[in-house]
């Protein structure tokens, strides 16, 4: 009976709600001023992003839905996946997309020495083109922030404005899309991942507010450096 009974308490889980915040607070930017919270409003231009691909069926999903608007993105991608697609990895740069480094195998940066950490963006972006970086979870120390911007690296933190929920199993589509109309203005970056964990939600979402922004006069444009203040 008794090992019956531990057994069980191995197999019990607690579903926890996620806690995370779609909008970010004004005091984020106000303590890590470096990073790129927003980019700059006046031109009716959202910036969408989709980090931890590519995938071989969810990316060219987004890839179809982002070409039938005209609408550029910027793909976050984990070099290990660059590594398996390569020829979804191209496509999303031949379609005029831009990709920043997502760490090679996505690690969170604090859970992982910095050190570790760094030589695992260094070998992401050996695959990846581009200067822009986002750490998976959004996560990573400020001595691993600070290395990252430096020159060994030069490359750009890019965080986010709205953050979609899509990878939150917890919530519906329509959740989700309501996350992104609540709090999306020009000039903000949401967060949406080209991932199986978030496709339920993003399958939703992502048409949906396409045809709702760009029926409003929005363009969705991907992150370029130069457009960086």
């Amino acid at each position: 009976m008794t090992s019956g009974l531990i057994k069980g308490l191995k197999e019990f889980k607690i579903n926890l709600p996620m806690f995370y915040l779609t909008k970010t607070p004004f005091w984020a930017k106000l303590l890590f001023p470096p990073l790129i919270w927003k980019m700059p409003a006046g031109a009716n231009k959202i910036y969408l992003t989709f980090d931890d691909g590519p995938h071989p069926d969810i990316t060219l999903y987004v890839l179809t839905e982002l070409k039938k608007y005209n609408a550029k993105a910027t793909f976050f991608c984990v070099g290990e996946n660059v590594l398996k697609n390569q020829d979804i990895y191209n496509r999303i740069l031949d379609e005029g997309h831009t990709t920043g480094n997502h760490t090679h195998n996505h690690l969170n940066g604090w859970k992982t020495e910095d050190e570790i950490y760094l030589q695992n963006v260094e070998k992401a972006q050996q695959f990846i083109c581009g200067k822009l970086f986002r750490p998976p979870y959004g996560k990573f120390t400020r001595n691993q922030q600070w290395a990252i911007s430096s020159q060994r690296f030069a490359l750009k933190n890019i965080m986010w404005s709205v953050l979609s929920g899509d990878f939150d199993q917890n919530i519906s589509g329509q959740k989700c899309l309501k996350n992104i109309i609540t709090h999306t203005k020009d000039g903000s970056i949401i967060v949406m991942h080209d991932s199986e964990k978030a496709w339920k939600n993003l399958e939703y979402a992502l048409p949906k507010l396409l045809q709702f922004y760009t029926k409003k006069g929005f363009t969705f444009e991907a992150i370029h450096l130069n457009d960086i203040k």
